[in-house]
């Protein structure tokens, strides 16, 4: 299992660029499936899931030619109905090939979704399920552990989400685009990546407006072409790596992000005094002495997102006072905090969804293992703060989310290395 060794109390300075956005491009590669055109999409992550995305769609049929940041998809040839059980279980986001699929062939079968401790059985897909049945799908359930959907003509529908969703939101998107008639989605997530996907599928031919906002409505239609899609900056990249140099006190140039993809944290920073420049397609994030504590709660964009909150709770360490952190979105998202107080940082845990922090606390190298993608880019935030050596395993958690991170974060100076 790989690792990570740091050394912290080392000053960073320099520029880190930002990739495409995970969770953009996780999208965008099953909505591949939506015709049988080849798409060529742009600006990819070279991560984890990508590689998992592929070899799920390789086994469904598809051909994929990939190089560096780049590919193309053809999927005129898949055949299958059936996401391999081996393949759909390593990741959540599998789940995201069920609508295409359905729309395309009108039945597909799956196992429910895998991913990380915050992201496995413990998120249910309830909301898809009844997305499905809304548009004339029947459901046949295995004990939770895997569906059958089928239906012989999909029709339109309006369907209201109980609770906002981003995937669900872009799934049932995505899946409204071939059934005839109008469908109206209501209390919709208004994430870039729901827009840029919608701009994307209408410049394909899809009917679709009010993406961004509460209400989606979408007019079916026969055919969708490909075309080239260009994923959008990661905004949790940009607001991770924004933490990362306000928390060590660091002045870092952040190139080709989307700074109002995250005015939430912005607005922050105004509050808790990191100063800051944003430029249109860029920030710098400027040396920051002295942090004042903020409360936050973490919320449906454009709220704060909950994938800031752990690299948010790591910066709180390091304000002058105490702060509430109140995590609303995912239940068990706030335990790894446990191994933050490990290291010395003064944190009560509340309940479930809320933790006190207070500040500012001096912390010291320990051996953690990484439980999910968001509380590990943490750790790394942690542990390039404290003091002496920091081992982080299972970074395949934080690879899923992050392109050779050791590498970008050498640039800036830090004393990072990877062992396997």
């Amino acid at each position: 299992m790989s690792k990570f060794i740091i050394k912290g109390g080392q000053k960073l300075n320099g520029e880190i660029t930002v990739n495409g956005a995970k969770n953009a491009a996780l999208k965008i590669i099953p909505a591949a499936l939506l015709s049988e055109e080849t798409i060529i999409i742009k600006n990819l992550p070279d991560i984890e899931d990508i590689g998992k995305s592929f070899d799920l769609l390789r086994d469904l049929g598809a051909e994929i030619k990939h190089e560096g940041h780049q590919a193309e998809i053809c999927t005129k040839n898949v055949n299958k109905i059936e996401l391999s059980q081996k393949l759909a279980d390593k990741f959540r986001t599998s789940v995201m090939f069920v609508g295409p699929l359905l729309a395309r062939f009108g039945e597909v079968k799956f196992p429910h979704p895998g991913g990380c401790v915050i992201g496995a059985g413990s998120r249910p897909i309830d909301l898809f399920l009844e997305g499905f049945t809304a548009f004339g799908a029947t459901i046949e359930e295995n004990s939770g552990k895997f569906y059958h959907v089928k239906a012989q003509n999909l029709k339109a529908a309006t369907y209201f989400f109980s609770t906002i969703s981003v995937t669900v939101t872009e799934s049932l998107m995505m899946t409204a685009c071939l059934i005839p008639g109008t469908s109206i989605l209501q209390n919709c997530a208004m994430e870039p990546e729901i827009e840029a996907l919608a701009d994307y599928l209408n410049s394909q031919g899809a009917k679709i407006s009010g993406a961004g906002t509460p209400v989606i409505t979408i007019e079916g239609v026969k055919k969708l072409s490909a075309g080239e899609f260009t994923i959008i900056p990661d905004r949790i990249e940009t607001g991770s790596f924004a933490i990362m140099a306000a928390a060590t006190k660091s002045e870092i140039k952040i190139n080709r992000c989307e700074p109002n993809h995250i005015l939430s944290l912005l607005n922050i920073f105004d509050k808790i005094g990191v100063n800051y420049e944003k430029g249109k397609d860029y920030l710098i994030i400027k040396k920051t002495d002295k942090i004042k504590p903020y409360d936050i709660k973490t919320h449906e964009y454009p709220g704060f997102p909950t994938d800031l909150q752990s690299p948010y709770t790591i910066l709180m360490t390091q304000a002058e006072g105490t702060s509430l952190i109140n995590e609303n979105i995912y239940d068990r998202r706030l335990l790894w905090t446990d191994m933050l107080s490990q290291m010395g940082a003064n944190i009560i845990m509340c309940d479930p969804h809320r933790i006190v922090v207070s500040g500012p606390t001096k912390l010291y190298g320990k051996t953690l293992i990484s439980p999910d993608i968001r509380a590990g880019i943490a750790l790394v935030i942690a542990a390039l703060i404290a003091s002496g050596q920091t081992e982080i395993g299972n970074i395949y958690q934080i690879d899923r989310g992050y392109e050779k991170l050791d590498e970008r974060l050498k640039k800036l100076g830090a004393d990072i290395r990877r062992e396997e």
